[in-house]
């Protein structure tokens, strides 16, 4: 269109021309005086059809008398990611971000990532994806013998006659991560789907892991992922990717639905894939689910923090050819965050019940639930744990953690006496982030682990890391 305008006025002064050469300079200039009038009128009707249609007017090219600026209402805007400006938690940094994969409800912005950084969108859709995660290599140096040598799990430290002063050294980039978001507004609420793996897959090699594949829709999650018993807002940040043992971790299959409760208040509740962990099975008998975990939670969150009240129930059994046996197990998770001052952080959280080993971070999938005793009796296994994280920020770059957590599983006599009874987990830590994408740290981990006959054991590690964010 503007084309056609200078297309216009150039013709219109190239048939002007000869008539203009003939006349006096004040007829000259009286021409090219009406010449800018009819091309300041025709300017200002193409403004008033762009405006119209919600195009942004282009600027032409020209003398600025006659080239109008346009209005900034006009302007191209970029479109806004779907979920942010909903989160009400303080923001915060974290090595290992497992806030940026959780479920929230209608799929909002998390306190590592208010703003959903790095989306861009799909022409001619309203769809917007990002493709994140971020390449991290580990050093880690263990005074003792560690039992696994890319995560400071402490219920795998060797005890006894295995527990020797045996120094290693080792080096991985199995944390490194890459995922995959896609967003878009419904009129159902906002849908996200979102992907995500590492390549902790194998001890000896770089497999890879299926960390989350969900799909939400409003309030309602189905798929793989964090369990809605677990809050990811409480973990700690540190270098280590395990975390302390006593906190509420599972990646497992399930839906759930989140009811509004008022401003930041909400209600969970799931049906999650089971799966009964038990001691002393043999030949003869077999763990048996038959029915899913289920779990309700309640959640307030703050501009100060939040504060979470989980509980599940499970049903834990067995087949056997002689007998067999089913119990009601479960138990309860209080955890949260709270901001102190105006850098620093607190992180807890405490868990108890009977059956609830499998939601723990330092005993999924270690058998111990539940044990079969010698007559054939199911026992629940008894637990309790939690652990307490403090954060503090000596400058924009510059931050600290300490973390202190506990595990204990009762006594029992139907438990073999190497089987796990206690651990103990501690860590202290500087981590430099001198710009978005790039962290660096060290770290100090102490571990201590007791078996249900007494006997201890205990390791140190000292770990430095280097992580490259993509999107940050």
């Amino acid at each position: 269109m503007r084309a056609f305008v200078w297309a216009f006025a150039v013709a219109l002064g190239a048939v002007s021309l000869p008539v203009c050469a003939q006349d006096s300079a004040q007829a000259l200039r009286q021409d090219i005086q009406a010449l800018r009038q009819t091309l300041a009128t025709m300017e200002q009707r193409l403004q008033a059809l762009e405006q119209a249609e919600g195009v942004a007017p282009a600027i032409a090219p020209g003398p600025p008398a006659v080239v109008a600026s346009a209005p900034t209402s006009t302007l191209a805007r970029a479109p806004q990611v779907p979920g942010t400006g909903q989160a009400i938690l303080p923001p915060r940094d974290s090595v290992s971000d497992p806030s940026t994969a959780a479920s929230r409800p209608d799929s909002a912005a998390g306190p590592t990532d208010p703003e959903l950084k790095g989306f861009f969108a799909i022409p001619n859709t309203d769809t917007m994806i990002r493709i994140g995660g971020y390449a991290k290599l580990d050093a880690m140096a263990d005074a003792r013998a560690s039992g696994d040598e890319d995560q400071f799990i402490t219920s795998t430290i060797p005890v006894g006659s295995d527990h020797r002063d045996m120094r290693n050294f080792n080096l991985h980039a199995k944390q490194t991560r890459f995922s995959f978001e896609a967003r878009r507004p419904t009129s159902r609420g906002n849908l996200r789907f979102y992907l995500e793996n590492d390549f902790f897959g194998s001890s000896d090699s770089y497999q890879f892991r299926l960390r989350h594949a969900y799909g939400q829709l409003g309030n309602t999650y189905a798929g793989y992922g964090y369990s809605s018993f677990m809050d990811a807002d409480s973990l700690p940040d540190t270098l280590d990717f395990a975390g302390p043992g006593g906190a509420g971790y599972l990646l497992v299959a399930g839906i759930h639905h989140s009811f509004a409760i008022g401003k930041g208040n909400t209600l969970t509740i799931a049906a999650e894939d089971p799966d009964s962990e038990l001691a002393g099975t043999t030949d003869d008998t077999r763990a048996e689910s038959r029915l899913p975990d289920v779990t309700v939670t309640a959640r307030m969150e703050r501009d100060w923090g939040h504060l979470q009240l989980g509980a599940v129930a499970r049903s834990v059994g067995y087949d056997g050819i002689e007998r067999d046996e089913r119990k009601l197990g479960g138990g309860v998770q209080l955890s949260g965050s709270a901001s102190v001052g105006e850098q620093d952080l607190l992180l807890f959280g405490v868990l108890g019940g009977k059956g609830l080993s499998r939601y723990t971070a330092d005993l999924t999938g270690s058998g111990l639930d539940a044990a079969i005793a010698l007559d054939g009796r199911l026992r629940m296994l008894s637990l309790a744990g939690g652990f307490v994280g403090y954060t503090h920020y000596w400058s924009p770059m510059w931050r600290s953690n300490l973390v202190l957590g506990q595990l204990t599983l009762g006594r029992d006599d139907a438990l073999a006496a190497d089987a796990f009874r206690q651990s103990r987990y501690g860590v202290l830590n500087l981590i430099w982030s001198p710009a978005p994408s790039w962290t660096m740290g060290m770290e100090l981990l102490y571990g201590q682990l007791e078996q249900q006959d007494g006997q201890r054991a205990d390791t140190m590690r000292l770990q430095g890391s280097l992580q490259y964010n993509f999107i940050k």
